[in-house]
């Protein structure tokens, strides 16, 4: 495990971050409310959506940032190391709900807008029981649902030491423990969502990080060489293809509304594609995309490396996941807005069009503004 971790720096690879970018732009769209272009995300063809993108990339990513700390310094600085991690992460998740709830006040103010923006995240009784529920804010014992990407993120990183400890045994003892704890996730255990509320609520986190956790330590495990990369072979690409062309009859919404059959499978056979739980069938439709997209990107991601105008696009779909936690925070408190635009102007063609390109500049504005400031401009700057 030592010898495969060493091998692990801080090289980026392009395939994680085009792909983690693409995510982010999915992830936009998917978030504005009565944006007609959520038709047509990968979400509504399968199982598995944008959330398996960011996580699974994820998991990688911290296998290229985190992994090397605990071979070279241990484990203790590796734990130390992501304690710093959460606690980026913790802040960014207080600063989204505490952006959008006064972003959402203002709309409200304005009268310009026609529905009470702050009803419609359901966040009327965080207002109006603030105290008990600015303790389960700030212990993530209340987590309302637009708000529980980040939360079930912070979980996640508190189990790498874990999984570290584990995988210093055997990796294997580590990718055991992962399904196990995804086996009793879908048993039951879970956190609470609404703790605090004057009349109990049985509400669990919507996003299980107990559950959730088995797509990022997948792609953890595959980032680290505790699991190696699978083999390119003919009759793999067909299984994947056939994988996701299969699972189009049992997530498309035109044909889910058509046929009984299809509705009373979903009902019956919920714990297999509930997105809470992360259900297995969720997990299979991910790996056979992914193992597309990974034939596709070329060795190392050499398809993804090209000049000319394809090769600036994909530059700037890589920047913007190279960049995704500032991405995500900041296109999860716009969403809220652009979806606001939708109750003004309508959702007409040209509408989403003007709202959804707004919302993609936006998002790459932001990526370039904190790479820009991530390079420390100031250290090399010289007055004149």
């Amino acid at each position: 495990m030592t010898t495969t971790t060493q091998r692990v720096g801080r090289k980026r690879d392009p395939r994680l971050d085009f792909f983690r970018g693409i995510g982010m732009f999915i992830i936009l769209i998917a978030h504005i409310s009565r944006n007609p272009w959520t038709l047509w995300i990968p979400a509504r063809f399968g199982f598995s959506d944008a959330t398996e993108i960011f996580v699974f990339c994820s998991g990688m990513a911290s296998a290229l940032a985190f992994g090397a700390i605990f071979s070279r310094a241990g484990w203790l600085m590796g734990a130390l190391r992501i304690a710093h991690r959460v606690w980026q992460v913790y802040w960014v998740h207080m600063g989204v709900f505490f952006v959008t709830l006064t972003l959402m006040l203002t709309l409200n103010e304005t009268g310009l807008f026609p529905r009470n923006e702050v009803s419609a995240l359901n966040l009327n009784h965080f207002l109006n029981n603030a105290g008990p529920n600015l303790i389960g804010l700030f212990t993530l014992t209340y987590v309302p649902n637009y708000f529980d990407i980040l939360p079930m993120y912070i979980v996640i990183l508190m189990l790498i030491p874990v999984m570290m400890a584990f995988a210093k045994v055997d990796p294997r003892l580590a990718i055991g423990a992962s399904i196990g704890l995804w086996i009793a996730a879908t048993a039951g255990l879970s956190l609470p969502a609404e703790l605090w509320f004057e009349k109990p609520s049985t509400r669990a986190w919507f996003f299980n990080p107990f559950a959730w956790q088995l797509i990022f330590f997948a792609g953890f495990a595959f980032m680290l060489g505790w699991i190696p990369a699978p083999p390119v072979r003919r009759w793999l690409i067909w299984l994947a293809i056939a994988v996701v062309i299969l699972s189009v009859p049992f997530a498309w919404y035109k044909i889910i509304n058509m046929s009984e059959f299809v509705r009373e499978w979903r009902g019956d056979w919920r714990i297999l594609i509930s997105k809470s739980d992360f259900g297995i069938f969720r997990f299979m439709h991910f790996l056979a995309l992914a193992y597309l997209a990974w034939i596709a990107a070329g060795p190392g991601g050499s398809r993804l490396i090209r000049g000319g105008w394809l090769g600036r696009i994909i530059g700037i779909v890589s920047q913007v996941g190279q960049q995704s936690l500032a991405v995500f925070a900041a296109s999860m408190v716009l969403a809220r807005v652009f979806g606001a635009i939708f109750s003004v102007v309508g959702n007409g063609p040209l509408a989403a069009l003007f709202v959804n390109v707004l919302g993609a500049a936006t998002i790459i504005g932001v990526a370039k503004l904190t790479a820009f400031f991530k390079s420390q401009p100031w250290k090399a700057a010289r007055q004149f």
